[in-house]
């Protein structure tokens, strides 16, 4: 029974009217192309515009460009060779002569028979009759991450490793593929655009918010929105229309976040329902971390069955918006729009009792780690945030010498300040520190009645205390 074929699959999505012009991507996919480089792979998360720029790459490139959109249907090696064979077809559509418009049409007959040969025989068949095609051309196929199939990836990989001279394949994906990237980068074979190329400069997020979005933006905001989106398009998008209608577009620029409603919604349907649950588990307790490595990730979730490290070089290979921060693989943090949901989904499920006290014991396994490794602030911020008082406390007098005369002047006052009365007086040293970061930081007032409190409550005068009382009155 023969495989029917939707057109709309094999068409090179029409350019938009409005778009940014990107010449340096452009340069940089026509480089991708001189012999020897067999595949141009464009990796990326959602929303980082990669069908847009092969598309629009493709209708100027100046070689016959065969399309193929897959979808999750496609994961059926008999439907994905015959739309394979189906966008071969199209190139007979080219200006090129001596294109066979029944190009791969023995191959089809094949897929169709009651016992269809070996996958390895039909593509066999196929690149000879591929070899015929006179010049140069493209192979295009849109959206890889729906493939889930061994048998498909086996393909591809029999295919790339037995690719005509004159044949280029280009994937566009929001993950790695499974197939031998290592060896064709070894090779030389491998040309690849990452959302770190993707992403919008700074002057192409002005082009696209004032130009094609007509918002009139004054620099400051253009680049405060291109920082907090760290250049991604469909976050620019989304904050462009939320922005449209608004008058003080300075203040929503300062408050936009991941928890918008737009960003949310998009990044939920788009990238978080996509994963297993227990990718989603992992994202949404680790949401807690500035920055991950295995280990530490390891030590917050308590899961033996499971290794940080290798889930890290998953979701960085799944694109999940994951930033590596450094050239080994083992710092890496969240983009900053994501992080922003993850926390807000988190702390959703706590007030709702799914996670109930969890949070702050992933706070608590955070500043243990840290602390284990002589990280002593970033223990800190974590024991603050899980409200441990008396950890906080202990971290923030450190082993040798307090945080605060250490660079984290700041924290600690910002912490001083945020506990109640009754915590401060049932703690009557917090007095006396509070007193001495305030000093520190130059907030001379309010230092006497700091001390003065710590005296009502009943603590001794020890050298710390007489040091500020000395220095009260040296100003």
């Amino acid at each position: 029974m023969s495989t029917p074929i939707l057109a709309t699959k094999l068409y090179i999505p029409p350019p938009r009217p409005k778009i940014v012009l990107r010449p340096r991507l452009i340069e940089r996919l026509n480089e991708g192309l001189p012999s020897g480089r067999k595949l141009t792979l464009i990796s990326a998360p959602a929303g980082f515009g990669k069908t847009t720029l092969v598309s629009e790459w493709a209708a100027g490139c100046g070689q016959p460009v065969a399309w193929l959109s897959l979808d999750e249907g496609d994961n059926d090696p008999t439907r994905f060779l015959a739309y394979l064979v189906a966008a071969l077809q199209t190139l007979a559509l080219s200006e090129v002569e001596g294109i066979a418009a029944n190009i791969g049409a023995g191959v089809l007959g094949a897929l169709q028979s009651p016992q269809p040969p070996p996958t390895e025989s039909i593509l066999t068949a196929l690149l000879n009759e591929v070899t015929t095609i006179p010049d140069n051309f493209i192979l295009i196929l849109d959206d890889y991450h729906v493939i889930d199939s061994k048998p498909v990836d086996n393909a591809l990989t029999f295919l790339l490793e037995h690719l005509p001279p004159k044949m280029h394949l280009v994937i566009a994906t929001r993950e790695d593929p499974h197939l031998p990237l290592a060896r064709l980068r070894a090779r030389g074979q491998l040309a690849e655009l990452r959302a770190a190329d993707l992403r919008f400069t700074p002057a192409e997020a002005a082009d696209f918010l004032n130009q094609v979005m007509a918002l009139n933006l004054s620099a400051e905001d253009i680049a405060a929105l291109e920082t907090r989106t760290e250049g991604w398009i469909a976050g620019l998008q989304l904050a462009a229309i939320s922005m449209q209608g608004h008058k003080d577009t300075t203040s929503f620029i300062k408050s936009f976040t991941g928890s918008h409603h737009f960003v949310l919604d998009y990044l939920i349907e788009e990238v978080l329902q996509q994963q297993s649950a227990s990718v989603q588990t992992f994202l949404l307790r680790t949401s807690i971390l500035d920055r991950l490595c295995g280990p530490l990730c390891d030590a917050v979730l308590l899961d033996p069955s499971a290794s940080g490290q290798e889930i890290l070089e998953h979701i960085e290979q799944a694109n999940l918006f994951i930033v590596p921060l450094d050239n080994e693989r083992h710092w890496y943090r969240y983009h900053r729009l994501f992080a922003d949901l993850l926390r807000q989904r988190l702390h959703q499920s706590a007030s709702s009792g799914d996670e109930g006290r969890g949070v702050a014991d992933l706070h608590i396994r955070a500043s243990a780690w840290y602390e284990d490794n002589g990280l002593e602030i970033e223990a800190f911020h974590h024991a603050t945030a899980a409200n441990d008082v008396e950890r906080a406390e202990r971290l923030m007098e450190g082993k040798g010498m307090p945080l605060h005369f250490r660079g984290a002047v700041a924290p600690v006052l910002h912490w001083l300040a945020s506990l109640p009365v009754t915590v401060l007086n049932a703690r009557p040293a917090l007095w006396t520190t509070y007193a001495s970061v305030s000093l520190v930081s130059g907030q001379q007032t309010g230092v006497e009645q700091k001390l003065q409190a710590a005296a009502l409550q009943g603590a001794e005068p020890d050298d710390k205390t007489r040091d500020i009382i000395g220095r009260i009155a040296a100003i």
